[in-house]
């Protein structure tokens, strides 16, 4: 019985040991998986492809205050960007020459209110959540606005608004989200 027990064993140790090899072979190959609620959830793959309007992007968060204040509460986690911040991804959805504003019912491009915008004043700890000033701000050409179109809740541009389009490591398009 107990050479059956460690047959078992070592199958399972070894199934964990091909599993764990497989996912860091499909991460170099370009596999990412999102699991917030910034971008549907799922199976992404990086892409060369060029970063526009309506992209979704995977970046590293600049070295600035509003992002140390975001990993200390938890909107980010810890990784490998400049500064100990983990990769965020979020949708391209302003960029050069757009204008945009941001107020309590939400953020405007161009004058067109986005879906689910709205920033809101404290986050679900009931710390206050200062959304980023703007009452009309023109994004020069190495700026992007980074945001969710699919949450209400997500930490992005509405609080540290744009970032300079050299933080972006890659485009990434989705394979499989639900």
């Amino acid at each position: 019985m107990n050479r059956f027990f460690k047959k078992i064993a070592a199958g399972v140790a070894l199934a964990g040991v091909a599993g764990m090899a497989g996912a860091a072979l499909a991460y170099a190959a370009g596999a990412r998986i999102n699991t917030t609620k910034s971008i549907p959830v799922g199976l992404y793959w990086t892409s060369s492809a060029a970063v526009e309007k309506g992209a979704y992007v995977l970046f590293c968060p600049p070295q600035v205050q509003v992002f140390n204040e975001a990993r200390e509460r938890g909107y980010i986690g810890a990784g490998f960007c400049p500064g100990g911040y983990g990769y965020m991804m979020k949708r391209v959805l302003a960029a050069k020459d757009d204008d945009v504003a941001v107020s309590a019912d939400g953020v405007r491009v161009n004058g067109e209110l986005l879906p689910l915008s709205a920033p809101r004043t404290v986050d679900a700890g009931g710390r206050p959540l200062p959304p980023f000033q703007a009452d009309r701000y023109t994004l020069g050409g190495a700026e992007v606005l980074l945001m969710s179109d699919v949450s209400g809740t997500s930490f992005d541009g509405r609080y540290f608004g744009p970032i300079n389009r050299s933080q972006i490591q890659t485009v990434v398009s989705p394979v499989i989200t639900w």
